[in-house]
């Protein structure tokens, strides 16, 4: 099966993941190529053949880049990335009833889920990142710290400092760290859209935990699409990266940062000739609005798309197969207030050419909400534009309780990332109040069996309305005791017990 995988190293076993969002991977920054190989000014004789007496010439010999000054100048604002965690805790599906018991009958007969409960387990992996400032800020992948407890940083000089997280965005696998250090040798960042197919590259990291290891090849293609990678238009090269790669730099020879590698596409689990990086350009506007608000905002359409084949081209009268074809419009949204209807062919954004209907989310997502943007749509065979205002990632409404335990405010470090439910949600799930568990760390709230897709409707007997009434809960909750968390899990409700006090990365 064709799998495309994160590139960090887990202990006991090489899990390979570059590249996983709404769209994960090894970061690689994937800089402009500035040294090309040119061809000779004139061009070479024209080849004789044998009848007609003469040799054929020769091919002129092309010399293959010399990178070595460019690795050793570069190679000291390359961090090795060492963490360790717990996996989050987690109910498996399951039916075998057996190990239940004699309750397991019982169950059996009523219909109710077997879902037995799996405590964290430690965890510790490695991966790669980068120093982009003098004053200790190094940029990595958001899958190489995920579930990490601590995380520590490894110079070129060997000096290791404990690594804090400014923030992180796992839509573009996007992490920023800070290290207390100064006089640090920072990475020069290059301009990705420069980047073109046959330039030569380099990717500096720790594969497999060799430090500062250095592997070269050639940028394979550009805005390439992955599965679930919806934000990120990929850098593809054949620049072999493996675990540990996760969060180093894709360099041009000009030793400029271009990209982040981030995954690799493979049957076995190595390396097989394909790898993907984060443009630089796209890492670098994740960098600065963490920096800045400590989040990331992107700009929103409110539309579904599909890919137009060579027969749906042919049904709306296309020459050839190009745009994103809208399946579905949010009723509310900006694409409907500007007049995008379904059946729209969005051939261009903002003046971008939307060639295919990944092009799309990457354009969308970097507009600021509250701009306003020509769209070009083919409706009934003729090109109209229309006028849309920008609107807000609905995502932005999330709210990440992770206070430190301890701290000022008294909160516990839960570790969610929660948000408000829609009215649809609320109607299908059957309940008034409630937020819903979207990702779940290390912490609290997993230590008590907490995941993904919970419903929380009460914290210490008291409903939770929302994300709003959930952190005035959290920051009162007591600390020398559990106190009862009622959630809403599949077709059940269930208590879990929560300490304010429980784990958690400080």
């Amino acid at each position: 099966m064709k799998v495309f995988e994160k590139a960090r190293k887990f202990a006991g076993a090489a899990a390979l993941a570059l590249g996983a969002a709404a769209v994960g991977a090894a970061l690689v920054y994937q800089p402009r190529v500035n040294a090309t190989v040119n061809a000779p000014s004139t061009p070479p004789p024209v080849q004789q053949s044998a009848s007609q007496g003469a040799a054929a010439s020769p091919a002129p010999a092309l010399a293959l880049p010399d990178i070595a000054g460019m690795v050793e100048k570069v190679g000291d604002a390359v961090v090795n990335i060492q963490v360790t965690g717990r996996t989050p805790a987690r109910n498996d599906e399951t039916n075998d009833f057996e190990q239940f018991g004699p309750f397991g009958e019982f169950m059996r007969r009523f219909g109710m889920p077997l879902q037995p409960f799996q405590a964290p387990e430690p965890m510790h992996g490695i991966g790669s990142g980068f120093i982009i400032s003098a004053d200790g800020y190094i940029v990595t992948n958001d899958h190489v710290i995920d579930h990490a407890d601590q995380i520590t940083v490894k110079l070129g000089d060997k000096r290791e400092f404990a690594a804090k997280v400014v923030g992180r965005d796992a839509l573009t696998d996007v992490a920023l760290l800070k290290i207390k250090a100064h006089g640090l040798p920072a990475a020069k960042i290059g301009n990705s859209d420069s980047l073109r197919v046959g330039q030569w590259v380099v990717a500096i990291g720790a594969p497999f935990g060799f430090d500062r290891t250095a592997t070269q090849g050639i940028v394979s293609a550009l805005h390439r699409s992955l599965p679930n990678e919806t934000y990120v238009p990929f850098i593809q090269t054949d620049v072999a990266v493996n675990p540990g790669n996760s969060g180093g730099p894709l360099l041009d020879l000009a030793g400029n940062v271009v990209g982040i590698n981030s995954q690799i596409y493979s049957r076995s689990g190595g390396y097989m000739g394909l790898s993907f990086a984060i443009p630089a350009n796209v890492a670098m506007n994740v960098v600065e609005q963490i920096k800045a608000t400590g989040h990331v905002e992107r700009g929103w359409l409110g539309v579904a798309l599909q890919e137009v084949t060579p027969d749906l081209a042919q049904s709306f009268n296309l020459d050839k197969p190009r745009g994103a074809l809208v399946s579905s419009v949010n009723h509310d949204g900006p694409a409907a207030q500007g007049g995008v209807k379904p059946g729209d062919i969005i051939v261009a954004w903002d003046g971008h050419p939307v060639l295919d209907s990944g092009d799309l989310p990457p354009l969308v997502g970097s507009s600021k909400s509250g701009k306003r943007v020509w769209v070009s749509v083919i409706r009934d065979g003729k090109e109209r534009q229309l006028e849309v205002t920008v609107g807000k990632y609905p995502d932005n409404g999330q709210a990440e309780l992770a206070e430190a335990g301890g701290g000022s405010s008294g909160a516990a470090q839960l570790n969610i990332l929660v948000s408000d439910l829609t009215p649809e949600q609320h109607k299908e799930l059957g309940v008034r109040d409630g937020v819903l568990v979207n990702q779940v760390q290390p912490g609290a709230a997993a230590d008590a069996g907490v995941q993904p897709g919970d419903v929380l409707l009460q914290l210490n007997g008291k409903p939770v309305h929302n994300v709003a009434s959930l952190r005035q809960l959290v920051k009162h909750m007591p600390s020398d005791r559990s106190v009862s968390l009622l959630v809403k899990r599949n077709d059940m409700t269930l208590f879990l017990a929560l300490r304010a006090g429980a784990g958690g990365a400080g």
